[in-house]
């Protein structure tokens, strides 16, 4: 009965570990066709996993040393049609012969990819912030108290292709709601091939100018192309929910372009969006434009912004346009105790060009100075605090102060 590669292996390696011998097989002139080890040597040497001695024998009298035992794992680690059983038997086998195989220069980081095909990410976090107006006969303000619970996994469906997703679990501190009154919802989910200068997205993902206006997800599809000057296209279903000035339907066509480059301490990028739908007045499209930069000095100091344009829904051309400019000093970094970083930034957003806007002080149809810092208190544990001095961009009279606490626990 013919073996398996991975039966013959652990035959192989059951023998060694019981005896520190291996039996002979044929096509070798010392091991007859009727030994006990026939078969599984001989599924050995036929794929090419051991190859016995110059003149013709195997030797199976010898013992085995732990680094001929890595050069057969590596022989079996190099077969690309074997069977998943197969392929996790070599798997657990270069793991345990992992030193012997690096001393060798073989590279198991395929293995240990292959060994693990999902990768789960996310972040526990507590967010607290305060939007207050000024106007002592106003006492309006707007209240966050809430717990977050992420989960991002990765899962590898070949050596181009992953599938992605994100999944929000949130709760309203301030009530008390429990498990049964929580949020809980798939936030995206996509495909996304990876190939030479080139990437393709299919499914719910982040769209185009996710870190400025356009803070949201869209279900639809998503080419990119190029090294350094990359080429953006996508095109999908808008859910309009979120949306600052959108009322009626739903959801809109969403279609977008961009450029962005990317050369040393520099980055910048262009991108033009469409949104079509019954909600739009008079049934027109919604367009906007974005332009964005970022110039890196040294490893401590950044400088950034955008400027964009967009359709006048609510009429005034302040609304219609969004701007920042951002100076970042350091920046605590997750993995590292001990290390932060300070921020200082002045913010235009137009409620008209930030539809969906991602800032979290300076809200969309406000303009003013934000200013904050971020400390890495443990590996893994981020505190984040930032304040806002804010006007109404249509009434510069109405005034208010943003105050906003986040305390990340990454895994």
């Amino acid at each position: 009965m013919k073996k398996t590669l991975v039966s013959a292996l652990t035959t192989a390696l059951v023998v060694g570990a019981a005896s520190t011998t291996f039996a002979a097989s044929n096509p070798f002139s010392d091991v007859p066709a009727g030994h006990w080890a026939y078969d599984a040597v001989s599924q050995l040497a036929a794929d090419g996993v051991i190859e016995g001695y110059g003149d013709g024998t195997y030797r199976g009298d010898n013992q085995i040393t732990r680094y001929e035992m890595a050069q057969m794992v590596a022989k079996a680690m190099a077969k690309s049609n074997v069977s998943a059983a197969d392929k996790a038997m070599i798997d657990k086998l270069a793991a345990e012969f992992s030193d012997e195989l690096n001393n060798l220069g073989v590279r198991v980081s395929n293995l240990e990819r292959n060994a693990d095909m999902v990768k789960w990410n996310g972040k526990a976090e507590y967010t607290m912030a305060r939007h207050v107006n000024k106007d002592a006969a106003d006492t309006d303000s707007d209240h966050t108290d809430n717990f977050l619970f992420r989960l991002e996994p990765s899962a590898e469906v070949n050596s181009n292709w992953h599938v992605n997703a994100r999944v929000d679990a949130n709760i309203n501190a301030a009530k008390d709601e429990g498990e049964d009154k929580g949020n809980v919802s798939l936030k995206r989910i996509w495909a996304q091939g990876d190939y030479d200068n080139f990437s393709v997205k299919l499914g719910k993902f982040a769209t185009l100018d996710n870190d400025s206006v356009f803070d949201t997800t869209m279900s639809g599809a998503e080419v990119s192309f190029g090294n350094n000057v990359k080429g953006i296209l996508g095109y999908g279903r808008q859910n309009l929910n979120d949306s600052e000035s959108f009322s009626g339907d739903k959801a809109a066509n969403h279609f977008y372009v961009g450029a962005n480059y990317a050369e040393g301490k520099f980055m910048g990028g262009v991108s033009y969006h469409t949104l079509k739908s019954n909600a739009t007045p008079s049934r027109d499209t919604f367009k906007e434009g974005v332009a964005k930069a970022d110039y890196r000095f040294d490893k401590n100091s950044d400088i950034n912004g955008f400027y964009a344009k967009s359709s006048k829904m609510s009429g005034k051309t302040k609304d219609a346009q969004a701007y920042s400019f951002e100076y970042d000093y350091k920046g605590a970094e997750q993995e590292n105790a001990g290390t932060w970083g300070a921020w200082i930034a002045y913010r235009h957003l137009g409620q008209d060009a930030s539809q969906f806007n991602t800032f979290d002080v300076v809200k969309a149809g406000e303009k003013g100075w934000e200013i904050g810092g971020n400390y890495t208190f443990f590996k893994n544990i981020v505190g984040t605090l930032r304040y806002g001095n804010v006007k109404d961009i249509d009434n510069s009279s109405q005034k208010a102060h943003t105050y906003f606490g986040r305390v990340e626990f990454f895994f």
